[in-house]
């Protein structure tokens, strides 16, 4: 029987992750109040490494080695808190490379924080917190050491170290404030504070492939606020203030470099950007994807303080009215950001032309995700601001933006919500005041609400506000189709037509089928390639997976049982998966297997303790409501229930949860509902029943629901009519 401390017992997996050549899996093992554990396991299961409190492990992009950060003990950290030792005493991070080939384990100590290259191999580069603990680390700078160096911190930099994985070749950049790799090249940026006299200041840029460092940024005591890299790394932009003075306006500059330059050029100062803006040193800095924009931030001047007043001079009055479109206290959480705001803009290298996307009055802005495209959708939602206060609804006018013209056109209003497809033919969404999808396609400026009269909304929708949509798996290739979720199956819409094909017909057997995105790099859903759907029956509650062919429309059922599954992740270069499986008796513990799920592997067994307690069992119940509907509900009964006995019960309910039946509800304190597991293994049933609401009757709607199912199971026998419980939480509670 589980008691109390038998929950601290309970491990739980987290930090997953697959090598992109999918023959290693690495996880962290938790445990509460505990030093966790990082193992690493091979495709086949065997446990290359166990290492006691480390986490976060990480695979390089060849699959050659494993990083993870190795913790100070827990214990160890306890007790110098209960001494109050200073925190800056307490020891620190280890980074730990792991060999994959050869099993050698490399430990770095003192290391602050550390990141490996995206799409390519070979380097590590980490930040120091004291270079005194790493004395044979190599140093690029051959001058004489300064009798009194500066001291490390946010302000100063710290030390930066690349290393070659292979070699173990290590450089030394002294006071690093911020640095980044390119996402496919290898290189890597950083901008230094220099050390005495100014030396080594400014900007630098380190090409790995032929060892060659440039400087094409030199400043004193300049604070740079972005840098980024494109991602072939043939472009880099950053933003800096060069002003050592205390002047309020900061005379922020954008300055961009392109492989072949030595120096890098200014792109924007506060003299050349549009009337009005400044360029900020908040927005985002990103390249599109093919190198041919950089997206950028302007924000408005800000309010200038008298300096001269003192402070009993100083009046502090704030004034606010009952028609704000905000809420006075929402003002006052959102000061800061207000103070910070930036408007996204772009510069278009082959016109060399700057566009503003975002201003006052539309000061939200959305891209395509690779950011090729040549259209921006932009919104506001000032004029619903103040009857959201009471409508509950979060309404915005949109417009689009031509990035190579910076030509608006007012495209649709009172909408939600609104995306670009990849390709920014067309804007889209669900509007829900009409339950319908539309689309708006930008060449043609023709606006269609293609699933009018189709029931694409939430059937099931019980609560007083328009019922949500279900979703959208995304788009074909050049924006050809978008498909829909409806209740159960997949739609494939034409955008301009509303013309439809039903991929899936899932509704007659009541089979919910999803697509499961494996490769978050692309931005659409290819029809020559087969999919890989998620599977759920809303009747017997099973699960599984499924493959479609695109080409043929034909479905192939790959896996389903009484569980519930999740993807984890696809190995980035190979067809391997790692998911989990669970049910209310099986922990979701890692497999791993190749998309047919013909053969699994299970590589974790985190909870081995289980077999040891009572669990339980769960099952499905039904019966009929006093207004005379059929319901569900789930029922959990103890590992050695005999219903010849009388048992306690607790009716646990909080609006539909049965299709959760074969969820796993590992041992754990929480603070809003009881824990299933806990409870059968001491001898409760416990009943929680699915609740359908009449809209304005809450109460009533619950009473209707929940009473007869407790009576219906009473008349079983095997409940102790004198001994039943009832728990709930939040909108519950108030019945």
């Amino acid at each position: 029987m589980l008691d109390h401390q038998d929950v601290a017992l309970w491990k739980s997996i987290k930090n997953d992750k697959i090598s992109p050549n999918g023959e290693f899996v690495v996880y962290d093992l938790a445990q509460e109040n505990s030093n966790s554990y990082v193992i690493l396991k091979s495709k086949q299961g065997e446990t290359l490494l166990k290492y006691h409190s480390a986490s976060n492990g990480k695979f390089t992009y060849d699959s050659k080695f494993l990083t993870f950060t190795i913790k100070p003990l827990k214990e160890t950290v306890d007790d110098m808190k209960r001494k109050k030792v200073k925190k800056n005493k307490f020891p620190k991070d280890t980074l730990a490379i792991y060999n994959l080939n050869t099993k050698a384990l490399t430990k770095i100590p003192n290391v602050k924080s550390y990141s490996l290259p995206e799409k390519w191999s070979g380097y590590i580069a980490y930040f120091l917190e004291d270079l005194k603990t790493n004395e044979n680390l190599k140093t690029t700078d051959s001058s004489k050491t300064s009798t009194k160096e500066k001291k490390v911190s946010d302000k100063n930099g710290f030390h930066l170290v690349t290393r070659n994985l292979n070699t173990k070749a290590q450089d030394t950049f002294k006071y690093v404030t911020k640095y980044t790799f390119a996402k496919k090249a290898e290189r890597l940026a950083f901008a230094s504070t220099g050390e005495k006299d100014h030396a080594n200041e400014g900007v630098f840029i380190y090409n790995f492939a032929n060892s060659k460092l440039i400087k094409p940024f030199t400043s004193v005591k300049a604070k740079y606020s972005q840098l980024q890299f494109s991602e072939t790394g043939k472009r880099f932009a950053f933003v800096v203030d060069t002003d050592t003075t205390k002047t309020q306006v900061r005379p922020n500059a954008l300055y961009t470099w392109e492989e072949g330059k030595d120096v890098a050029v200014q792109l924007h100062s506060n003299t050349s950007t549009p009337k009005g803006y400044l360029v900020s040193p908040h927005g985002t800095l990103q390249f599109s994807e093919d190198d041919s924009k950089l997206y950028f931030g302007l924000r408005t001047p800000p309010i200038l303080k008298d300096t001269t007043l003192l402070k009993d001079e100083i009046v502090n009055v704030e004034v606010w009215t009952y028609n704000e479109p905000r809420l006075y206290t929402v003002q006052e959480l959102q000061v800061k950001n207000d103070t910070i705001k930036s408007y996204q803009t772009v510069y278009d290298f082959n016109a060399n032309k700057t566009i503003q996307i975002e201003t006052k009055e539309f000061p939200d802005a959305k891209t395509t995700k690779k950011g090729n495209a040549n259209i921006a959708l932009v919104s506001t939602k000032t004029p619903y601001e103040l009857e959201s206060q009471w409508s509950g609804m979060r309404l915005r006018d949109f417009a689009t933006v031509n990035i190579k013209t910076g030509q608006q056109q007012m495209a649709f209003k009172a909408v939600a919500n609104a995306n670009l497809s990849p390709k920014a033919k067309y804007a889209y969404g669900y509007k829900a005041i009409d339950s319908t999808w539309f689309t708006y396609n930008i060449e043609t400026k023709t606006y269609n609400t293609i699933t009018k009269g189709k029931l694409f909304y939430d059937e099931l929708n019980d609560s007083p506000k328009h019922p949500s949509s279900y979703g959208l798996a995304g788009w074909t290739e050049l924006d050809k189709s978008i498909l829909l979720y409806d209740r159960y199956d997949i739609w494939k819409y034409n955008p301009d037509t509303g013309t439809s094909v039903n991929l899936t017909n899932g509704r007659d057997s009541k089979t919910v089928y999803r697509y499961i995105k494996l490769d978050n790099d692309v931005d659409f859903i290819s029809t020559y390639s087969n999919w890989l759907l998620s599977t759920f029956n809303e009747d017997t509650k099973e699960a599984g997976f499924a493959e479609f062919n695109p080409k043929n429309n034909k479905l192939k059922q790959l896996v389903k049982g009484p569980y519930t599954y999740k993807i984890s992740a696809k190995a980035e270069r190979a067809n391997s998966l790692l998911f989990t499986r669970e049910s209310f008796e099986e922990f979701p513990n890692l497999r791993l297997s190749n998309l047919d799920f013909k053969k699994q592997t299970i590589l974790s067994d985190a909870n081995p303790q289980q077999k040891d307690f009572n669990w339980g069992t769960i099952e499905l119940i039904e019966w009929t409501s006093l207004d005379g509907k059929q319901l569900k509900g789930l029922l959990a009964k103890p590992e050695n229930f005999n219903p010849n006995k009388k048992y306690p019960m607790i009716v646990n309910f909080y609006e539909r949860y049965s299709d959760r039946l074969h969820n796993h509800r590992a041992p754990s304190f929480g603070r809003s509902t009881i824990n299933y597991s806990f409870y059968t293994s001491r001898g409760y049933v416990i009943f929680n029943p699915d609740i359908e609401y009449r809209i304005g009757y809450p109460g009533e709607s619950a009473y209707n629901c929940v009473i007869p199912g407790v009576t219906n199971l009473i008349d079983k026998g095997f409940i102790d009519k004198d001994n039943i419980g009832v728990q709930g939480h939040s909108w519950e509670d108030i019945k």
